[in-house]
């Protein structure tokens, strides 16, 4: 086990670790301006499930890196609120890493079970 940070360890192997809080977010709109600023999504970002996707299959926005690991935390309240569009999110993300696995700009996404009520 290393001494360093998770965005530390990640770094010395060229990854980038993204932290997707969704503390507080209990609707779509609200859903889409932390993806945008969290994953720092270009300004043509649509905000819709669409547009989510298009940009996490198409990095060309995005400086090029090993990888990415993006890290969701606070979701249950917005599972809760809205579980429709907690599903269509999981799909989306889903969808998005299994488009860059095993490719030599691999995307994991990951949801962080601590912190929630």
């Amino acid at each position: 086990m290393s001494d360093g940070t998770l965005t530390e360890v990640l770094g010395t192997g060229g990854w980038v670790h993204v932290e997707l809080g969704l503390g507080g977010v209990t609707d779509k709109p609200a859903f889409m301006d932390r993806c945008a600023r969290a994953l720092g999504l270009p300004d043509h970002f649509g905000r819709n499930w669409d547009a989510l996707a298009d940009c996490l299959t198409d990095l060309s926005w995005a400086p090029p890196v090993r990888g990415r690991l993006v890290e969701i935390s606070g979701w249950r309240e917005f599972a809760l609120a809205v579980p429709n569009d907690w599903s269509i999110a999981q799909e989306v993300f889903a969808e998005a890493a299994d488009h860059w696995n095993g490719t030599a700009t691999e995307l994991r996404i990951v949801l962080a079970l601590g912190g929630s009520s």
